[in-house]
């Protein structure tokens, strides 16, 4: 052996050791914790001037409960315990004033409207039930009430188009436990080991087949996780219209592809050995192929997307302001997240932005499946906004906000974290070019935009519900669609319905179709509505007129009526279609912003069917009418429980008018066709599953505003591009060299339930 040798490895270990050192030390050195940077926001209009668009305070909401039970000269029972007989507060919302009102005191010094509240009440202890609508103020404290119920609808609204309670939906499976379940005691022990817990019921709607009707089917399922694709294959149609609940019965009763009389009935054909059992093996309370607890457990960790300098934007109450953005927002309790007074380096584009509607039309060969069309505005969109979770649902160092809300109870609820905000970097240029002729250089812009978000779970669904704003002046609308899947008993002929997703479970066809208004301002609030497309013309060459050309051209078109700016869903439509102002830009066109949709709509139902008016909106991908404050929404909360006499059809507000230098609204519908596979289990995931719309500019600047953004990168073969004065992106080490300041991981979603 060399006597050397170990000398060498001495001298190498300790080489080894100090290099070690010094890359710790040094890293040590250039990971700070990363530090907000004083922010600065370009003046865009005073903050406060958005708070003529903001929900209600939680303050608010309770003087508007008290004011209520003290001038009304009725007794209000709380909704959360309300019988159909009894007369109740359903829900409370801002009422926004008209948009002359606001226009006039944003842009033209008037006084500010006064701030009002809508409230929702059901009258059922009266001769006359019947669901009225109020608008109270001024707020903060109350000092009038006036019915708005026949100024909006025309008439007094019928007490069975009440959206159900939840109350009422407790009182219904009281019933079907104790006196439906009563009936049947050996089939329900024998078959489905019933013991008054094991199992859960999953309402449909609409609720019935005519005006008037309330009875619904109540799918049974085993009382698991994720008990949507448990079905049992017992279904239950009960008749809960009368305002006694003693007067409650069993109308129908469906099992494994039977129908009978009543529960009594099943029984007997049971006790007799006359009905086709089909056990279903009885779930673990995790719901087993439906649990959603991973099966691997944690590895590396995901990447996480940080603010090396803190927020670029800022969030003061409900106003937003990003780069050149400004926009106001707030949370309908019926159809959600909505956006006002949407500016562009300080120009309005748009007034309003809002969700209106959310239909799911399913198909089965079990009666509860089969008859199902949700209307979610009528549960509350809103309403079910749900706590966000820090790095799923949203980045983790996103701004969180709670929101309130006052429904089916005296007081206000709280739902922290149901809505976030975010910038986010998506991973791609919003523009570039590499330039390797001529001159050599590369010049390009990283994507980083915006993001409102809430994401809503109603039932089964969960919606995610973004708004996104880009730095060339675009703003997207986007709703990707998760959760499970709900599901029929699988038998007979189901296989044409849908596809088998587990031993007895039928994924079932469905189609939803999701519906925005767009109240753009392009330029002023007067436009006009213009498409533009191509055409293939043939042409002598100028140069060779022996020879022809096929050149494609522009067409343009101006829509002068609402006939003509209705697009039914499947028909072809202008790919360029914008709202028009009565300015011009540099080059001499008409300013404008084009309306892109994105989407893979199912049919839409027959307009033969009898409550198709309900959901005539989903008729027409898009349609652009006169914006009149007497037609505020798309749809209705009492299309649910009456779609066959629709108390607010679309249909009706294209009417042939003149929409040429008009106030107009763009009513968009985006949707998917979903029939549910085997990868919907345990629950359907957002890849594939997201549809929406654009709006670009269009002529109406000069230019790419995003030339303006801080953000852009260029530099020349000539230039040092290591150099950070030339190039920001190599300063990133120095930059961006930080460890971001994550808070503590909390979660509120299960408080208060």
């Amino acid at each position: 052996m060399n006597p050397k040798l170990p000398y060498v490895l001495l001298v190498g270990a300790a080489v080894i050791i100090f290099i070690l050192s010094c890359m710790l030390l040094s890293r040590g050195r250039r990971s700070p914790s990363c530090e907000s940077q004083p922010r600065i926001v370009e003046k865009t209009g005073s903050t406060s001037q958005s708070l003529v668009f903001a929900d209600l305070t939680p303050e608010e909401m309770v003087q508007v409960v008290r004011y209520l039970q003290g001038n009304l000269g009725v007794q209000l029972v709380d909704a959360s315990r309300a019988k159909p007989s009894d007369n109740c507060i359903a829900s409370v919302d801002v009422q926004v004033p008209a948009k002359a009102e606001v226009l006039q005191f944003l842009d033209g010094g008037g006084a500010r409207p006064p701030r009002e509240a809508l409230a929702v009440l059901y009258f059922g202890n009266q001769p006359d039930p019947n669901i009225t609508e109020y608008v109270v103020g001024p707020l903060p404290m109350p000092a009038y009430h006036r019915d708005v119920t026949v100024q909006k609808y025309g008439g007094k609204v019928p007490y069975h188009r009440r959206p159900m309670l939840g109350s009422e939906y407790e009182q219904v499976g009281a019933f079907l436990e104790t006196v439906a379940f009563a009936a049947a005691p050996t089939f329900l022990k024998e078959v489905f080991e019933y013991d008054g817990t094991n199992v859960v019921f999953q309402t449909t709607a609409p609720h019935g087949f005519q005006s008037g009707d309330r009875k619904s089917w109540f799918i049974v399922f085993q009382n698991v996780s994720g008990f949507f694709v448990h079905p049992v294959g017992l279904e239950v149609l009960v008749d809960h219209s009368s305002l006694d609940m003693s007067r409650w019965v069993v109308s129908r009763v469906f099992y494994n592809g039977q129908y009978y009389r009543d529960m009594v009935q099943l029984e007997s054909a049971y006790v007799q050995g006359r009905i086709s059992v089909e056990k279903v093996r009885k779930a673990p309370w995790d719901g087993d192929f439906s649990s959603m607890k991973p099966r691997a457990p944690s590895a590396a960790l995901f990447p996480l997307q940080y603010e090396p300098q803190g927020p670029r934007y800022s969030v003061r109450n409900n106003h937003v302001l990003f780069q050149a953005w400004s926009f106001a927002f707030g949370m309908s309790v019926n159809t959600g997240l909505r956006l006002f007074d949407i500016r562009h380096k300080g120009e309005r584009v748009a007034y309003e932005i809002s969700v209106q509607e959310a239909l799911s039309v399913y198909g089965s060969n079990c009666p509860g499946g089969m008859s199902t069309r949700y209307m979610d505005g009528s549960f509350g969109i809103g309403r079910y906004t749900s706590p966000l979770v820090r790095g799923v649902d949203c980045p983790y160092s996103a701004t969180y906000i709670d929101t309130h809300s006052l429904s089916e109870t005296l007081s206000p609820s709280k739902r922290k974290d149901s809505l976030c905000i975010f910038e986010q970097n998506l991973g791609s240029p919003l523009r570039r070019h590499y330039s390797n002729l001529q001159s050599l250089y590369y010049g390009g812009l990283v994507n980083s935009a915006l993001v409102v978000r809430s994401i809503v779970t109603v039932g089964n669904h969960d919606y995610v519900w973004d708004f996104i704003f880009y730095q060339n002046g675009a703003i997207e609308g986007k709703v990707q669609t998760t959760g499970y899947a709900s599901s029929s008993f699988l038998h007979g002929d189901g296989l044409r319905y849908g596809n088998r997703v587990w031993e007895h479970t039928l994924g079932t066809i469905r189609t939803h179709s999701i519906n925005y208004k767009v109240d753009l301002d392009v330029g002023g609030v007067k436009n006009s509505l213009v498409a533009h497309d191509m055409a293939f013309e043939m042409a002598r060459a100028p140069w060779s007129p022996e020879q022809q050309i096929e050149r494609p051209r522009l067409t343009k078109r101006v829509l002068d009526t609402e006939d003509q700016a209705a697009f039914r869903l499947q028909s072809k439509m202008p790919r360029y279609i914008y709202f028009a102002a009565n300015s011009k830009n540099k080059w001499g066109h008409q300013r404008g912003y084009r309306i892109q949709i994105t989407s893979f709509a199912g049919d839409h139902v027959p307009e033969a069917s009898s409550m198709e008016r309900a959901i005539s909106w989903a008729r027409y991908q898009l349609a652009v009418t006169r914006r009149k404050e007497e037609e505020p929404t798309s749809s209705s909360i009492y299309n649910q429980n009456d779609p066959w006499t629709p108390t607010v059809a679309f249909a009706n507000f294209i009417n042939n008018e003149t929409i040429t230098n008009e106030d107009l609204v763009a009513w968009i519908t985006a949707g998917f066709l979903h029939i549910p596979h085997s990868e919907d289990i345990p629950n359907t995931v957002t890849v594939g599953n997201s549809v929406g719309f654009l709006l670009r500019p269009y002529n109406y600047y000069d230019l790419d505003p995003s030339i303006y953004s801080h953000d852009g990168v260029f530099f020349t073969s000539e230039q040092d591009f290591t150099a950070c004065e030339i190039n920001p992106i190599a300063c990133l080490p120095k930059t961006a060299s930080c460890l971001p300041n994550f808070p503590p991981f909390t979660y509120d979603g299960f408080q208060n339930m």
